[in-house]
């Protein structure tokens, strides 16, 4: 057997993975095709940026990643949601989502997604036990019931106990073994890139509604001695397109419209990329020697910071059934209790940011209305407000805030 695991994909999720199973004893190999980009203003930098939620950092500290990740990391203490709905782009209705109220911790860490890869790729280069190859894609897998034998793009073909589909939202490895995914299109487009402002963020990350779905600013560490903040803006997919396209100074004044001046005028403070939204989950999670975790799995609009923490849910599921029998691993007793376990909360997640979506979405002033109604009734009631919040962090509601 040339690896306990190979994993195929090398982004945060894949490369969190490959730490993870590492750190539990497990040879692993991680492949991913394209460059590890570690630099913001790189070409190919991921601008994006992800919030490790409360119940990710127990994960986190398991893996050995927290104390590389923690200096980097920017505490979310407020979730402020915004409505603009009204004639004008300016607030009409806020209510903030404070994290004391469910104890000592934020609700989670903000970081960007290059750095990430950097820091993660380094706590891999420290492991005897885990390789981490660029320039490989899995392009195929060839099962029976004691091994899968992966065929890398490099011609290489290796043989695993376990292989782990982290590929992506068109999953080579998910496709080749006919499992199929059920898909949401919402004719949306997604940016995403950092501005700077003159008004401190104060830990506070904003979700503005208007129309064709929300413009979220996340807090961001000072950049060039001025406050800063990742964005991630939805629009249906023309306008969307128009606003990637536009000259600097046009763009800057759309954004700071779209934000309603909450934080001031906003300056671009580098490139943006651009992505289509979609909803999407798998059918089974699981085919002989296979496991489908992250966006191979599941795929949700980036609407409170559920992506990768689901992700994240997925591996701790999988590396928690591997410990427990080593033996056992990518048998499929093992594969069948994963998807058991995670299948209904992918499922009802998915659900509910679709349908979250939708709300933000809505151009009729009639449902604007409703929409800001709806967030006024749910912020008001307390046990209601708390409810969403331990919903939205995926904790057991039973669990006692953990101290810091």
């Amino acid at each position: 057997m040339d690896h306990d695991i190979i994993i195929a994909g090398g982004g945060i999720a894949g490369l969190t993975a490959a730490v993870a199973f590492g750190t539990a004893g497990f040879s692993v190999l991680c492949v991913d095709p394209a460059p590890l980009v570690t630099e913001r203003d790189a070409e190919g930098a991921d601008l994006r940026t992800t919030a490790f939620l409360q119940p990710a950092r127990s994960f986190l500290e398991t893996a050995g990643l927290w104390d590389r990740l923690a200096p980097h990391a920017m505490p979310l203490e407020t979730m402020r949601i915004v409505d603009a709905g009204g004639e004008t782009p300016e607030a009409r209705l806020s209510r903030d989502f404070q994290s004391s109220d469910l104890g000592a911790l934020p609700f989670g860490w903000n970081l960007p997604n290059w750095l990430l890869r950097r820091e993660i790729a380094a706590r891999i280069a420290e492991m005897p036990n885990v390789q981490f190859q660029t320039g490989a894609a899995a392009t195929g897998a060839f099962t029976r019931t004691g091994e899968a034998r992966i065929t890398l793009s490099t011609g290489a073909r290796l043989r695993c106990r376990l292989a782990i589909a982290a590929d992506g939202r068109n999953s080579t490895l998910r496709r080749g073994a006919g499992i199929g995914v059920r898909v949401t299109r919402f004719g949306q487009k997604a940016l995403a890139f950092a501005v700077t402002h003159p008004i401190p963020h104060s830990n506070v990350s904003t979700e503005i509604h208007r129309t064709g779905g929300p413009f979220t600013l996340v807090p961001l560490p000072d950049h060039q001695g001025r406050p800063s903040s990742a964005v991630v803006w939805m629009e249906r997919g023309a306008r969307a397109a128009e606003l990637h396209e536009m000259e600097v100074p046009a763009f800057e004044a759309a954004m700071t419209d779209r934000s309603a001046h909450l934080l001031g005028p906003l300056s671009l403070a580098s490139r943006r990329t651009i992505w289509p939204i979609i909803a999407q989950h798998a059918t089974a999670l699981y085919a002989e020697r296979l496991a489908l975790v992250a966006e191979a799995a599941h795929v949700v609009p980036p609407i409170g910071a559920q992506g990768l923490n689901m992700s994240l849910k997925d591996l701790a599921t999988l590396r928690d059934l591997a410990v427990a029998a080593p033996g056992d691993l990518g048998s499929a007793a093992m594969l069948e209790r994963y998807h058991r376990a995670r299948i209904t909360d992918i499922r009802a997640r998915v659900a509910g940011i679709v349908a979250l979506n939708r709300a933000s979405m809505v151009s009729a002033r009639p449902l604007r209305d409703l929409r800001a109604a709806g967030i006024s009734a749910l912020h008001g009631l307390s046990p209601v407000r708390r409810g969403l919040m331990h919903l939205g962090l995926g904790a057991d509601r039973g669990a006692p805030a953990r101290p810091d």
